[in-house]
């Protein structure tokens, strides 16, 4: 954006859009990878889906730590080009890389002995097989999509979001394509199963980032990083920093997760039919959900950039402008839950099955709860966004992690159990949870904000003290 631009809220508005909707877009793709895989191993055999479930879950958990490096070098990379430092921006996404491939290797051996880790965790001798031998194939994997990440942050940090969009929607076609072939034996390929799934997992993450990698190397406006020349030489105060910056970020968003896969198993323990309405109603919301990580990118990209620019005015018109696009979306989606909460319930089962009116009806009202939630988890998840941009990271896990975790949680358990509200009582202490993280975390940015007003521009970044 021109500096003269930066106080027109229009001209915001339109940065806004055009960064942001290639974001939304590409999470909205990679949430499709997720569907495919669960819908398609569905089709096939039910203890393969409850294998997978078990064995996704675990390589999310370990990927999600690992993108935090990805998402440190966002902001980095942001501030870093607005200052026109490219000399930064190479070694943010080169020692973002490093990383990467070492946290990959690293948890590589869990995946590989996952077996008798998921026995130990109560799980049944078939499933831990089952999911050990989706593991050891997919497992290989994790650095190839933490490579992805990364590229896509530098990319991002650029405002080169059409090329992210495209490599996530040739992931999420071929991983369907994949899948079809590999799992059902169809098109002259052998019938491989849950390896099949793992196979197509692989594929999926090396080819966005061969199609990534070829780009930065080719395009005019990348090739100048040079980011693979001398790939193998350290950077290591480049490296501390993307670390110091990456591992909190990491945490927070395993925080956030964890907190949904503990309702999870909460609503287990209330039966089959509230377990099975938990499940769509949370597919339906992290459907959503995907608008506003998108927008978190963009508020993570813009407040970087503004940083390196020192323009404290654009920072805060610009994080006014994207938490209003979050708020607009989150008004939007709570009235569809509350106006058509019965058929979106009803896309996800099949109408003769005869406990499909008893899932439909709890999950009614989980959406409802989910309605509330809207404003709130958009709220924080931008607003961590814009703390990010400011390399902010590590109050920020702070705040999240007691919010979700030492409030929302125990809440969670006295409205579903001892309050005797059962699911509703368990989503609302999701509300809770969530609204307490949006407000203590804009207090947290928007103090910040008056400080860096307050503070001589005397061209330091702020901390995360």
């Amino acid at each position: 954006m021109d500096r003269a631009e930066t106080n027109a809220p229009g001209a915001h508005l339109r940065a806004v859009l055009v960064l942001g909707l290639p974001l939304v877009g590409s999470h909205l793709a990679q949430f499709a990878i997720h569907l495919t895989d669960t819908l398609m191993l569905g089709w096939y055999d039910v203890e393969a889906l409850a294998a997978v479930v078990l064995a996704a879950s675990m390589f999310m958990v370990l990927f999600l730590v690992g993108s935090g490096f990805a998402w440190a070098v966002m902001p980095m990379v942001a501030s870093a080009a607005a200052e026109g430092d490219q000399t930064q921006v190479r070694r943010a996404t080169r020692m973002g890389m490093w990383l990467s491939i070492l946290y990959g290797a690293a948890v590589l051996v869990p995946m590989l002995l996952a077996g008798p880790i998921l026995l130990a965790l109560g799980q049944t001798p078939l499933l831990s097989g089952m999911a050990e031998d989706y593991l050891r194939i997919a497992g290989w994997g994790m650095v190839p999509a933490l490579l992805v990440m990364v590229l896509k942050g530098y990319l991002s940090a650029l405002e080169r979001t059409r090329m992210v969009l495209w490599s996530t929607i040739l992931a999420a076609i071929l991983n369907a394509g994949l899948n079809w072939m590999l799992i059902f034996g169809h098109w002259g390929a052998p019938e491989l199963g849950l390896r099949g799934a793992a196979i197509a997992s692989i594929i999926s993450h090396l080819a966005p980032l061969a199609v990534l990698a070829v780009h930065v190397v080719t395009a005019r406006a990348t090739r100048d990083h040079a980011l693979f020349q001398r790939f193998w030489r350290p950077d290591w105060p480049g490296f501390l920093q993307v670390f110091r910056l990456g591992w909190p970020i990491g945490i927070t968003t395993l925080a956030e997760v964890g907190l949904f896969a503990a309702t999870a198993v909460m609503m287990g323990w209330l039966g089959t039919v509230p377990l099975a309405a938990h499940g769509i109603a949370i597919e339906i919301s992290s459907a959503t959900f995907m608008v506003h990580m998108g927008l978190s990118q963009v508020a993570t990209v813009r407040a970087g950039r503004a940083l390196g620019r020192r323009d404290i005015a654009a920072l805060r018109l610009g994080a006014v402008v994207v938490l209003g696009c979050s708020m607009i979306f989150a008004a939007l989606t709570m009235a569809l839950f509350l106006g058509l909460p019965a058929p979106l319930m009803g896309l996800f089962l099949d109408p003769g099955d005869p406990q499909a009116p008893a899932i439909v009806a709890a999950g009614v009202g989980l959406l409802a709860v989910a309605a509330l939630f809207q404003f709130a988890d958009g709220a924080q998840v931008v607003t961590l966004g814009l703390l990010r941009g400011l390399r902010d990271t590590r109050v920020p896990m702070v705040l999240a992690a007691i919010s979700y975790w030492a409030v929302g949680m125990p809440v969670a358990y006295l409205l579903g159990f001892v309050a005797g509200w059962g699911g509703i009582g368990v989503w609302l202490g999701l509300v809770i949870g969530l609204a307490l993280a949006a407000v203590t975390l804009s207090h947290r940015f928007w103090r910040r904000l008056q400080r860096l007003d307050a503070a001589p521009s005397d061209g330091t970044a702020p901390g995360g003290a």
